[in-house]
């Protein structure tokens, strides 16, 4: 009877999260989602990135080991459905992998980001027509977080747990229940939030302009805003949206603890909250992203000098403005801000039934050095910490970025990212959340009244939802 009305509450939560926006951030225009790197990545090759074609995987490297013993059998077969929203990469990396292992048929399907979580969410719901493998973004992922729809990749046969200690904190918690019980999806890339800028403008300005001392510079409250000052005072903006440092805050922290207590009222919320005051009133940001005609152009006037993203940037902005390689540098957010911008997992839907081959499909995508090569080539940065010591990853040059070594940067900041969990209330939250600080901004309201009425509001008008999922995720 408990099961019964366990699944009868999963079935409420589902129709009510199918009502939600298939983004779990709505509106947020502020921050890259990895839906926009891996769209993008089917229409551009290597931004930069001067790695040479496929080779053979080496078993020793200055970071460790990549051993054999972490790739699948090659004696195992079956037929394996992969439904993904990136293209170019997932075909490239189909053929390689069927290459080594011929005894597994893989068919490709790919689709529109929203389709495929859209589709993946009705047949999970409907109990039949799901794929062995599907590729979820991060913020899609609560959609198949209760009643045992997704694999858990800690148990048997999977015994994913033992590259837990290969893999950043943040980006092993974020594909797990909040209760950290079950892996629902299998790590792979990080996409550390950057902060991509003009360095030829800001020498000509006298501002800090290498990587290194200028992401230090940033870090100290009253440099950052006396950078932003000096770049308005020659009409030139910080970057693209005017919310940015509260919206980037925010998503550091995400929304709820495995308790399903509130996480965002903090005194770093807080403070974060008046230096973006500050920055509005000092008119750092024209509000509006680098992509739109007005945006592109306050970029190629040399007006807009920076732009906040995911760590796959750089291809986006050489796409754009192809004219301006070798003009951008990037380094780390400001004021302490430390933030995954996007992110994607492969899952196995509880309904496959080429499990075995879908879990080879998956290891050898995720650990093999081979499938690596092909990934970065699309600026997808893994997120397994031995990969991304090995020379050829570490020691590759951006030539956009004028020659720097930017996976080193990534790597780097990926250790700083603070864990966090995503589930289906967070679309609530989000939107009580992007309101409230609309209206703080606009006011002038107290920044710690305004934190801890936020909070407050989500708590009440979120409780029906905070119960449900509570009971969906019980034993």
């Amino acid at each position: 009877m408990k099961r019964k009305t366990r699944n009868l509450v999963w079935c409420i939560l589902m129709v009510v999260v199918l009502l939600l926006s298939s983004c779990s951030n709505g509106s947020n225009a502020t921050t890259t989602k990895n839906a926009d790197n891996n769209v993008s990545a089917t229409k551009t090759a290597d931004a930069g990135n001067t790695a040479e074609a496929v080779e053979p995987a080496t078993t020793d490297n200055a970071a460790g080991e990549v051993v054999a013993a972490d790739l699948p059998s090659k004696d195992i077969t079956g037929e394996v459905t992969v439904w993904a929203f990136n293209e170019k990469v997932f075909e490239e990396v189909g053929t390689a992998f069927m290459a080594e292992y011929p005894g597994i048929k893989l068919k490709t399907v790919v689709m529109p980001f929203g389709d495929l979580h859209d589709k993946l969410q009705t047949t999970i719901a409907a109990g039949s027509g799901a794929p062995d493998v599907a590729e979820v973004e991060m913020y899609q992922l609560n959609r198949y977080m209760a009643g045992n729809v997704l694999e858990n990749l800690l148990a048997e046969p999977y015994n994913a747990g033992r590259f837990k200690d290969l893999v950043h904190p943040f980006n092993w918690e974020r594909w797990m229940t909040p209760d950290s019980s079950q892996l629902l999806g299998m790590p792979w890339d990080m996409t550390p939030g950057v902060y991509y800028y003009r360095a030829d403008i800001f020498e000509e300005l006298g501002l800090p302009s290498d990587p290194t001392e200028l992401g230090e510079y940033m870090q100290d409250e009253e440099n950052f805003l006396n950078l932003v000052q000096i770049l308005k005072a020659n009409g030139k903006y910080f970057m693209e949206w005017s919310d940015g440092p509260i919206v980037w805050a925010g998503d550091e922290v995400g929304y709820f603890d495995k308790d399903m207590n509130w996480t965002r009222n903090t005194e770093k919320m807080v403070k974060v909250l008046d230096i973006t005051k500050r920055g509005q009133q000092l008119g750092w940001a024209p509000h509006l992203g680098y992509t739109t005609d007005e945006g592109k152009q306050l970029v190629l006037k040399g007006d807009m000098v920076g732009v906040v993203s995911g760590s796959f940037g750089a291809r986006g902005l050489q796409e754009t403005f192809p004219e301006l390689s070798g003009k951008w540098k990037v380094t780390r957010l400001p004021i302490g801000i430390n933030v995954g911008m996007g992110g994607s997992s492969f899952v196995i839907p509880a309904q496959s039934k080429n499990k075995e081959a879908a879990w080879a499909y998956i290891q050898w995508s995720m650990r093999s050095e081979n499938a690596w090569k092909i990934w970065t080539k699309h600026s997808i940065q893994p997120g397994y910490k031995d990969i991304a010591g090995l020379d050829w990853y570490a020691n590759t040059k951006n030539e956009y970025l004028g020659g720097q070594e930017e996976f080193k940067l990534y790597e780097q900041m990926s250790t700083d990212i603070p864990t966090k969990h995503l589930t289906p209330v967070d679309n609530k939250g989000w939107e009580i959340f992007i309101a409230a600080v609309g209206d703080a901004l606009a006011k002038n309201t107290d920044s710690k009244t305004a934190i801890q009425k936020i909070g407050d509001d989500v708590l009440k008008q979120a409780a029906k939802e905070i119960e449900s999922f509570k009971k969906a995720m019980q034993p």
